[in-house]
């Protein structure tokens, strides 16, 4: 590695989290140096545009892989300190547990609680079913009669969430504000010279012109594109749909993974079977609720995450599912239906993160759904990398890219 002091022209390729962390962390390494490096991020559409945008945000201290999780989870604590993470990008603790409840029928008659009427006031009798089935009583919103059983997964102190396209975009900020030049355009071309990168070429989005930049250290954190920059990547994708629903009723901090009981008659219109639904259900301090649901195939991955294609029949899936177990989702303002895809390891648990057989070529890749979780930690570990030449702030070796590539 170059010594402390040298020309380094760094260039991170991917501006969602794990970019635009790895981006934030290089400028806060004690090597750096804004006189003498240069620090740029590209970005082939838009910051947090796929699904570091459009994520849960939930973080939790049993993800995985363990040997990032712990020092990742603590990383968004002190962000949150020094940065105002609360106000920024709605940081705050909250309780997640797995509920098992019957799900309603789409024609079945709803509750008879005025729309006005908080959720705090449920009747004697609703409570008491929630106390009796040893359900948290703040989790009012879902509809007692429906409930089968609550299992805590962890509480505050364990769990917590951000907003993740708030959250990202304020690390491309403060990276920024640190020196890091973003640029978007689509990388074309990593060029190596014998072992080592040489330059990075790509097409810049708003002239359209190809360009070149020189590279003494690359950086791929290209999520699920990082197989189009980086050929030889083990890293597949999945697509993921979900909504943001603004809920008529005031919802309580749960994150809640579900089992719901979807009865035959669930959708007139259509021919079933009884079945059971596992969307994920996270409220957010905004007021609004995130839920989304199964992942598929069905469509390639496209080109960027701008051309990324969302099925509105998955996305009302979800809106059908979560609606059917409370008013207060089933009455509320459906803000958002997107998709995104999410980045996986082939022949691996992944992520994939360190150095690679080629000089001053890293990956950072395949992070699953806990690329939010683990975005600290492995921008962290990536400036390690790059400045100090291994990693100093946990054990990675079962991480190494060079055993897959």
């Amino acid at each position: 590695m170059s010594a402390t002091g040298d020309r380094r022209e760094i260039v991170v390729i991917g501006g969602g989290i794990i970019g635009c962390c790895s981006a934030y962390y290089l400028t806060r390494h004690p090597s750096y140096d804004p006189a003498c490096h240069k620090i740029t991020l590209l970005e082939a559409s838009q910051i947090a545009g796929g699904a570091s945008g459009k994520a849960g945000g939930l973080l939790a201290q049993w993800a995985y892989p363990s040997n990032i999780v712990d020092l990742s989870y603590d990383l968004h604590t002190k962000l949150a300190k020094e940065h105002d993470g609360k106000n920024r990008w709605g940081y705050r603790e909250v309780n997640c547990g797995q509920l098992v409840v019957r799900g309603r029928a789409l024609t079945e008659k709803k509750t008879e609680s005025g729309s006005s009427e908080s959720l705090q006031k449920r009747s004697t009798a609703a409570m008491s079913k929630l106390k009796s089935a040893r359900i948290p009583q703040d989790l009012d919103w879902i509809e007692p009669e429906l409930l089968r059983a609550y299992e805590s997964m962890s509480g505050p102190g364990e769990t917590a969430q951000v907003h993740p396209y708030l959250f990202t975009t304020s690390m491309a900020k403060l990276a920024e504000e640190k020196g890091v030049d973003i640029i978007l355009g689509q990388v074309k071309d990593i060029a190596r010279s014998d072992d080592s990168v040489e330059s990075v070429t790509y097409t810049d989005n708003a002239s359209g012109e190809s360009r070149t930049i020189p590279a003494t250290d690359v950086v791929v954190a290209a999520g699920p594109w990082t197989k189009s920059v980086l050929p030889e990547a083990p890293i597949s994708a999945t697509r993921a749909h979900s909504v943001v629903i603004r809920p008529t009723k005031p919802i309580s901090a749960y994150c809640l993974f579900t089992n719901i009981e979807i009865p035959a008659n669930f959708n007139p219109l259509k021919k079933s079977r009884p079945t059971v639904a596992a969307p994920e259900i996270y409220a957010r301090p905004d007021e609004t609720v995130y839920a989304c649901g199964d992942g598929d195939r069905d469509v390639p991955l496209p080109s960027t995450s701008a051309e990324v294609e969302v099925d509105p029949e998955r996305c009302q899936e979800i809106i059908d599912q979560v609606g059917s177990v409370s008013d207060g989702l089933r009455d509320g303002e459906v803000r958002t239906r997107q998709a995104c895809y999410l980045p996986n390891c082939v022949g691996t648990g992944g992520p994939l993160v360190g150095l690679t057989q080629v000089r001053g070529l890293y990956l950072a890749a395949g992070h699953t759904c806990w690329g939010i979780q683990n975005g600290p930690g492995t921008g962290k570990l990536m400036s390690e990398f790059v400045f100090d030449g291994k990693a100093k702030s946990a054990n990675i070796g079962s991480l190494d890219p060079r055993e897959f590539l």
